[in-house]
């Protein structure tokens, strides 16, 4: 598929496949090679999720943003060095502008790591989550999502890198130890009472792969090359996939980290969303893949605004003082001079 071609809507792979006949592996591997060259987002069906999983995630979920907004408050991210914890809908910021939702940040249970002199910056991401006394089911339902969908985008990342023809192992390395996972419980509360339609804004991610879970409401977009906008209807039982900047700078541009926002539903209606971003250890450092086809590779996006380090950590931390710069003025005043 051409740069320039993006399909009607976006391509579904079947991860199943993975465990058929080598004709079912080939398919699998070209469909994965195609979407992720091409548009850089696809349908993921096959995985595995069992609705149970989906359906004790979802309702912990609307319980939370069914609470009280004191008892969210209770739990808010401006209590968290680590930027655990519930954002208000209009404290988050993407490109500078204000987004219409809001959400609850989860990671892996982590014990809180201060940078001691000399240490990078980024260790302050590693921490507690908040929890809400009200809802202990929130807590064991989004600790195994992110431990459900580790393994589903571990499986995922070997086979799209078998696809182009890497090692599928390459960057296991990279994930060893304590990996960066990411969970965010997300609601978008209709339009703005000023009439603004940016539920997020046009952003890409920094890490390696993000799965989606969103509802029956639409509202994600995906960016075409011509600057214009595809919508991403919702597909039941799917996971949206999409690659995040890091594969894009480690190809050299030949997997496609693809820009994309969420359009905040009409009037009064209600949007839930659940992205999960699988990423490395903070300190880990993102060699240059190794494939047969690096000499069709285009280069990756340049954009002054938003330089890419090889360093994980480093493009984490820059993206969370970008969005919360409350929570960044009051635990981390030094970064905003940076």
């Amino acid at each position: 598929m051409s740069r320039s071609a993006v399909p009607a809507g976006l391509p579904v792979i079947d991860l199943a496949l993975a465990d058929g006949s080598g004709a079912d592996r080939a398919r699998l591997h070209g469909a994965l090679r195609d979407a992720a060259t091409g548009v850089g987002f696809f349908q993921l069906v096959g995985h595995g999720v069992t609705e149970g999983a989906t359906a004790a995630l979802t309702s912990a979920m609307r319980a939370f943003f069914a609470l009280p907004e004191v008892d969210r408050l209770a739990v808010s991210n401006l209590n968290s060095p680590h930027f655990r914890g519930y954002t208000r809908t209009g404290d988050e910021q993407t490109a500078g502008v204000r987004d219409w939702r809001d959400q609850l940040d989860i990671g892996t249970e982590s014990p809180a790591r201060v940078p001691g002199p000399g240490e990078p910056a980024y260790w302050w991401l590693q921490g507690p989550n908040q929890w809400p006394p009200a809802l202990p089911e929130l807590r064991t339902a989004a600790l195994a999502w992110i431990d459900g969908l580790a393994g589903v985008s571990a499986r995922l990342l070997h086979e799209l890198l078998a696809s182009i023809g890497a090692r599928p192992d390459f960057y296991d390395a990279a994930f060893a130890g304590r990996p960066h996972l990411h969970l965010k419980l997300v609601r978008y509360p209709g339009t703005a009472p000023d009439g603004a339609e940016q539920g997020v804004g046009t952003h890409k991610d920094y890490g390696f792969i993000t799965l989606l879970l969103q509802d029956a409401v639409g509202g994600l977009q995906v960016q075409r090359p011509d600057g214009a906008f595809l919508d991403v209807p919702p597909l039941p039982g799917a996971f949206v996939v999409n690659l995040g900047e890091l594969l894009e700078v480690a190809t050299d541009g030949y997997l496609k980290a693809t820009s994309h926002r969420v359009v905040s539903p009409p009037g009064a209606s209600e949007r839930y969303s659940v992205p999960f971003f699988y990423n490395p250890r903070l300190d880990a450092h993102i060699e240059p893949l190794e494939f047969p086809h690096s000499h069709h590779a285009p280069g990756a996006t340049d954009d002054p605004s938003n330089p890419l380090y090889a360093e994980f950590g480093r493009n984490e931390l820059k993206g969370y003082v970008r969005a919360h710069p409350e929570v960044t003025r009051r635990f981390h005043p030094e970064l905003l001079a940076e």
